[in-house]
């Protein structure tokens, strides 16, 4: 290779690092310290994003279970946010600060059972019915492909979020092979593979035979199944694809889902905007 061309490559490659103890040069101390360059991952209070915390306990047949609640807003109706597998309450947190800025409701997400904070006696029964048993919601749900919707004919309309959390998947396969790491388990979902049948088969059809509104918010329509593909078609939901997101599109894009939501509330007349809030209708 010539040097003219070893010139020409040499020139499209990043600038190599400073050495350790040497200070660096001016490019590279700016590289370490640009904005967008340093992150801080530390842990910030449930309260900056709810205006409330409590422990609610519920007697049952082996004694009192403690669920974890957390609150927000004063007027409206209630959305009862329900999070997804291996999840908690607080990953509604961004997407409840942006919700209750665009229109009036008062926000319920609580930590089900085996998760977050609840302190329940078998944390380890997750079942479909153990779930259910301690939901009876009379208010609209907004639920994160998790919870069977076991209750169709008390629910007022209903948001689900669906997908395939192929990021949970890959961290399994992770810490099922590296035995040295520091990392603890508070909610093991290979345990929880007993209850995959019972959580999703028949699940679409569940969905679609709720006769209440729904809204479907999904990452690509790659993530629909034939009876949701046929239900979409033939109008018997709402469905909105928020791109560029993971499974978890109210964490990827709470902005987003809460303009979607509040858009579907007021639509269907189920609550007022606030702030000057203007709807924008999706076109399926």
């Amino acid at each position: 290779m010539s040097a003219l061309e070893k010139s020409m490559h040499l020139g499209r490659l990043p600038s190599r690092p400073p050495l350790p103890g040497s200070g660096g040069s001016q490019s590279g101390a700016k590289m370490r310290m640009g904005p967008g360059r340093k992150r801080d991952f530390s842990p910030v209070s449930w309260s900056q994003y709810f205006e409330s915390m409590e422990d609610v306990e519920v007697e049952n047949e082996t004694g009192k279970d403690t669920f974890r609640v957390y609150k927000s807003g004063s007027e409206g109706p209630v959305l009862l946010l329900l999070h997804g597998g291996g999840h908690s309450a607080l990953s509604w947190a961004v997407f409840t600060a942006a919700i209750i800025s665009r229109v009036q409701c008062r926000i319920v997400a609580l930590d089900l059972r085996g998760h977050g904070e609840t302190k329940v006696k078998n944390s380890e029964d997750l079942s479909a019915e153990t779930m259910a048993k301690y939901l009876r919601p009379s208010s609209p749900l907004v639920s994160a492909s998790f919870l069977p919707l076991s209750f169709p004919r008390d629910l007022v309309f209903v948001l689900f979020f669906q997908g395939l959390p192929s990021e949970t998947q890959n961290f399994l396969f992770f810490l099922q092979t590296k035995k040295d790491h520091p990392y603890t388990w508070r909610i093991e979902l290979a345990k929880t593979e007993k209850y995959w049948d019972g959580w999703f088969r028949g699940l679409s059809n569940l969905f679609l035979s709720c006769p209440i509104p729904k809204l479907l918010l999904l990452a690509g329509v790659d993530r629909l199944d034939k009876d949701l593909t046929i239900g979409q078609m033939q109008g018997k939901f709402q469905m909105q694809v928020l791109p560029q997101c993971g499974h978890a599109v109210h964490e990827d894009a709470p902005d987003k889902v809460a303009e979607a939501v509040a858009t579907f509330l007021i639509r269907h007349r189920f609550a007022e905007p606030i702030g000057g809030f203007q709807c924008v209708f999706p076109g399926c």
